[in-house]
Order: C-alpha cells, then sequence, then structure tokens
C-alpha cells in the first residue's frame, strides 16, 4: 500500500526545480550570459529541440521568474499531494509533450519559462477531480479554477513577448492528462 505523500513531500520535486531555475536565472545575471540562444525552444529547428529540456528552467526576466514560480510551486505541490500514484507521469506528461507540441506548432520565436508547466498543472488539477468524480478531488478543481482559472486568458494570442503557445499546449496536455492518465490507478 503507498501512503499518500505528506505536503512537506509533496514540494520536493516542485521545490527542486524552482531553485533550479532561480540559480540559473543568477548565475545568467551575475555573470551577463544569456542561455535563451543556446538553450531556448526555437520551433521546427534541429538546435531549438535541446528547449524541451532546458527552456522552462530559462525565464527573460525577474517579473518573469517571479509570475512563473508562485504557481509552479503551489500547483505542483497540490499535484504531488492530491494525487501521489500518479503525480511523476503527470508532471513528466506535463512538462515534455508541451515542449513537444510547442517545438512543433508555435511560431518562430525563442520560447522561454515554465509557464506552459503552470498551465498544464493548472489544467489538470481542475479537470481531474471532475473527471473522477471524487468529492475531495472535486472540491480542489473547484478551488484552482477560483484561484487559477483566470490564466487562462493567456492561451489567446497577445502580446509578441509572450508564448500563448506555451499556455495553450500547457493547457491541451493537462487536460489530456486529466483524462488519460493513472484512471485505472487509485490516487
Amino acid at each position: 500500500m503507498i501512503m499518500k505523500n505528506s505536503l512537506f513531500e509533496s514540494m520536493t520535486v516542485p521545490l527542486r526545480l524552482a531553485v533550479l531555475m532561480w540559480l540559473i536565472f543568477f548565475f545568467e545575471f551575475t555573470y551577463s550570459y544569456d542561455f535563451a540562444y543556446t538553450f531556448g525552444l526555437y520551433p521546427r529547428s534541429i538546435t531549438g529541440l535541446i528547449g524541451i529540456i532546458f527552456s522552462p528552467l530559462l525565464h527573460g526576466s525577474y517579473g518573469h521568474l517571479i509570475s512563473n514560480t508562485v504557481p509552479f510551486l503551489v500547483l505542483g505541490t497540490l499535484l504531488f499531494w492530491m494525487y501521489p500514484r500518479v503525480a511523476n507521469e503527470v508532471f513528466l506528461s506535463i512538462y515534455f509533450l508541451t515542449g513537444v507540441m510547442v517545438w512543433v506548432v508555435a511560431r518562430p520565436s525563442i520560447h522561454l519559462g515554465a509557464s506552459g508547466i503552470v498551465y498544464g498543472l493548472a489544467s489538470f488539477l481542475i479537470f481531474a477531480g471532475f473527471f473522477r468524480r471524487k468529492f475531495k478531488l472535486m472540491l480542489l478543481s473547484v478551488v484552482v479554477l477560483f484561484f487559477y482559472g483566470g490564466i487562462f486568458y493567456g492561451v489567446l494570442p497577445g502580446s509578441p513577448q509572450v508564448s500563448w503557445e506555451s499556455h495553450l499546449m500547457g493547457a491541451v496536455v493537462g487536460f489530456w492528462a486529466a483524462q488519460n492518465t493513472g484512471i485505472k490507478k487509485k490516487y
């Protein structure tokens, strides 16, 4: 029998990745180096493939990093706390499939940041509770929808500096994961 993670244990993966994001940003700032051109995701280019792995860890500004860190930590922790048996599978699906889809369909520009993952996590948490029809999970879905539902305006084209494609692809992957990941497993 697998025991449910404690809240503290559930923070492990999101916290480690958030610390890595901050360390990379601090390094770039301190040494005036920009990893975006080397490790950013540039759609449909061989060199841009590396961005599928590294672009969520890179951020264009302090504000960009802050705006991704807080929801990344909150939503990531909720995923690992409320869905411990499928959390790794869901997280990895959101992380990599979002990157692959952005690489395939996005406009030719460097795409950076963890917002695609944030949108994927929000989408998963909103839809998974309703698909699983468990009261506690449905309540979590409503809470996440209340606090983070407004982010879905970000899936629409807007500022050319914002990768709405990452937002949209993350939301799509999160929805897909809510329907297809671990349905036969206990949550």
